[in-house]
């Protein structure tokens, strides 16, 4: 399936901002749905489940916030990759954005390569050739077709950006990455993504192997960054 097939809904209250996405995105060869707030966007993925939604922050009615926790909270939705537009840049906003299960975030005013590369990055899932279909670890296995993830057979649910986190470090056992070289190889180059991000995408990663008891396996690396790696 290429990117041209992918389906963007754009859930954005002003009319003419919902208009420059979509021209934006259709020259970018995406598929692309708009809806005006949340009752629309419920609507419009009823209709035509989407591979990504843009989501945009300040909305009236249920704000962008509310109602990316109610995409997260079901199970119909959860999967949808999820990019938050906003024009508040304060660092807390966008951490409880992040928090709330937001795979990636932009601010306005953005360029549209920007935003085309962000979509891009989030929907890049087809993995490079060469890369195993099953990756194991003391139990912990990635399925790269299925995009599963079991622990002693039993499934964890895994946003998105945490699913391409653990197989990045399942692929790359025992070797320590920067959190710059994590970036480029899980967000992709040439997208700008903070590096606090990948400490809270970390954390959730961590949260969701802890009751399993592989968290430790993430191991943070004092100066330098992380390390995946069956040696406590």
């Amino acid at each position: 399936m290429g990117m041209q097939d992918k389906n963007i809904l754009a859930v954005e209250d002003e009319a003419s901002i919902r208009e420059m996405l979509s021209f934006a995105l259709e020259r970018a060869e995406f598929q692309v749905s708009v809806a005006e707030d949340a009752s629309h966007a419920r609507l419009a993925i009823a209709t035509s489940r989407p591979d990504l939604i843009l989501l945009d922050w300040m909305m009236p009615g249920i704000s962008g916030l509310q109602y990316a926790r109610e995409l997260k909270a079901s199970a119909q939705t959860r999967d949808i990759p999820l990019i938050m537009v906003t024009a508040r840049v304060e660092e807390e906003d966008k951490i409880r954005g992040l928090n709330i299960g937001c795979d990636d975030y932009i601010s306005k005013p953005f360029s549209f390569p920007e935003l085309i590369a962000r979509i891009q990055a989030l929907l890049r899932r087809t993995l490079p050739d060469g890369e195993d279909e099953q990756l194991s670890v003391a139990g912990l296995q990635v399925n790269a077709v299925s995009q599963r993830v079991t622990a002693q057979g039993v499934p964890i649910h895994l946003g998105p950006t945490e699913y391409r986190l653990l197989h990045f470090f399942m692929s790359h056992l025992e070797r320590v990455y920067t959190r710059e070289q994590v970036l480029d190889r899980v967000w992709g180059q040439n997208v700008y993504v903070d590096e606090r991000t990948i400490d809270v995408h970390i954390r959730r990663l961590r949260k969701a192997l802890g009751s399993f008891g592989y968290a430790p396996m993430i191991q943070t690396v004092r100066g330098t960054g992380y390390r995946f790696s069956e040696q406590h």
